[in-house]
């Protein structure tokens, strides 16, 4: 039953695809042409092409793959020493969905002159983080995206939305329901776990265009694969908006008083296939471990979560953003959610199907905890293996579960009752430079066991500072024209 056509014709989970296998769904399946696809420096997919022109050339490039200009690519390789390599990875082969001409896609990794990982390349920083925190813990790290965005078209002025209450809305109230389940026909067709997909909560009008707001949400895999997952959906959504005429934005904020789009990232550390999130029905003190690492690098975390300045218009009170550092049960006021988890001792399927026996489902597998600060400005393979880096230092820390216990809240943080709370919690950065600094007074942790380079945290330093936005929040508070003219410069973010 996979959605993916190369795991259903080569009957085998793509993790066991291998060189002979891709070579053969090509010959049997009229396949003519190759894509090799890779993130750059600007958190976007770049495509090289490749004609089948025989048999020896599609094993020449499937093997060496292919040089590349690393300097047009990422901002921290000269010119002068810029030839990388780029190698096909055959578990994310996937068949382009958009393509005249068949054509077999695969996501790729960056190699440097001396045929090894390159160091400052995000998705094997991804790779690395992951290996830092199986080495320290024994586990394994997962994770999971929700992918927010909003659609904009023409508006017809039929069935209009309620302003700000499209949460999970059903046509023809919502219209672009039918777009965003063919959207998650693709990506599922192309590899992605996907969990669901629904209207939230955003929804408005100017200027004659309807905006409104839609999320897909995916299941929890390997950190890594979480991430490639994002990437390829995140240009496949863009690609059919194109299709049909639409555009899309992944942008943090649209404007002044109506929901920004998060990228949330759940996150579950599993050990020979159990979720170790839970103990007894509560949470473990393992997950308490790695939120303490995060509510300790939650300033840092912007530094690759929220990376431009419309970031932090929508990380304000009574947006359901956070603002503080700390976390909570079901409360989206908090920075780190623990949702709610199935861990209640009822059979509620029997319950509302009478004629069904006990189902006896482990539902622990679901726990997850959430992190909310996220964008779609972000960098994916930098932000979840900060995220690695964070849940691995809570493991480091002889404090952590006193860490946890302190940033705790079981309030809405927000309201005027719960004001003496608020004051006793950290805050997270205000803008692109606060986060500079912050990644700056951190950044031996996410350098530890050689995870993010020095040249890239540097980098990111460098591009964070130059946006000189220590002030702009508090200068366009009010000044919607302002705001709309930043929201147009960063529309295409990500």
């Amino acid at each position: 039953m996979n959605p993916n056509r190369v795991v259903a014709y080569l009957g085998k989970p793509c993790r066991e695809f291998t060189k002979a296998d891709i070579i053969r769904y090509i010959a049997e399946n009229g396949v003519r042409m190759v894509n090799f696809m890779y993130p750059a420096g600007d958190g976007r997919l770049k495509t090289l092409n490749f004609v089948i022109n025989n048999a020896a050339y599609l094993d020449a490039i499937l093997t060496c793959g292919e040089r590349v200009d690393g300097s047009s690519l990422f901002p921290f390789i000269e010119a002068g020493s810029s030839d990388l390599y780029v190698l096909p990875r055959f578990s994310t082969a996937f068949l382009d969905p958009f393509a005249q001409i068949p054509t077999l896609s695969l996501l790729c990794s960056y190699f440097n002159k001396d045929g090894e990982p390159l160091e400052s390349s995000p998705e094997n920083t991804l790779r690395k983080a992951c290996k830092a925190f199986n080495e320290v813990t024994g586990m394994e790290f997962q994770a999971m995206g929700e992918l927010e965005y909003y659609v904009i078209a023409p508006d017809e002025g039929l069935f209009p939305a309620t302003d700000q209450k499209g949460y999970h809305e059903s046509a023809p109230y919502a219209k672009f329901n039918e777009f965003r389940t063919e959207c998650m026909a693709y990506i599922a067709q192309a590899g992605g776990q996907i969990k669901y997909g629904h209207s939230e909560v955003g929804n408005f009008t100017i200027d004659g265009l309807v905006y409104e707001q839609n999320e897909i949400e995916f299941l929890p895999v390997d950190a890594r694969e979480a991430a490639d997952q994002l990437m390829i959906a995140k240009w496949i959504i863009r690609n059919l908006a194109y299709k049909y005429g639409y555009d899309i934005t992944f942008a943090p904020k649209i404007t002044a008083g109506k929901a920004g789009s998060g990228l949330h990232v759940h996150m579950r550390i599993m050990k020979d296939g159990r979720n170790c999130m839970l103990d007894g029905g509560e949470l473990s003190a393992a997950a308490r471990r790695a939120i303490a690492g995060m509510m300790e690098l939650a300033p840092s975390i912007t530094a690759f979560g929220n990376t431009n300045p419309t970031s932090y218009f929508r990380l304000v009170p009574h947006q359901e953003a956070p603002t503080n550092i700390c976390w909570g049960d079901r409360n989206r006021s908090v920075l780190v959610r623990v949702p709610l988890g199935w861990a209640a001792k009822s059979d509620m399927c029997r319950k509302a199907n009478p004629l069904e026996a006990d189902s006896n489902y482990d539902t622990t597998q679901k726990q997850t905890v959430e992190m909310r600060s996220p964008d779609g400005s972000a960098d994916i393979y930098q932000l979840i293996a900060g995220l690695a880096v964070a849940a691995r230092h809570g493991f480091e820390l002889e404090n952590a579960l006193e860490i946890a216990a302190r940033t705790y809240v079981n309030v809405n943080i927000h309201q005027k009752e719960n004001a003496d709370k608020l004051v006793l919690l950290a805050q997270l950065p205000d803008s692109c430079e606060a986060s500079a600094d912050c990644l700056e007074r951190q950044r031996a942790v996410f350098e530890q066991y050689n995870v993010f380079s020095p040249a890239m945290i540097d980098g990111i330093i460098r591009r964070l500072r130059s946006y000189g936005d220590a002030t702009l929040r508090a200068s366009v508070e009010g000044n919607n024209e302002k705001m709309l003219e930043l929201v147009r410069k960063y529309f295409h973010c990500g």
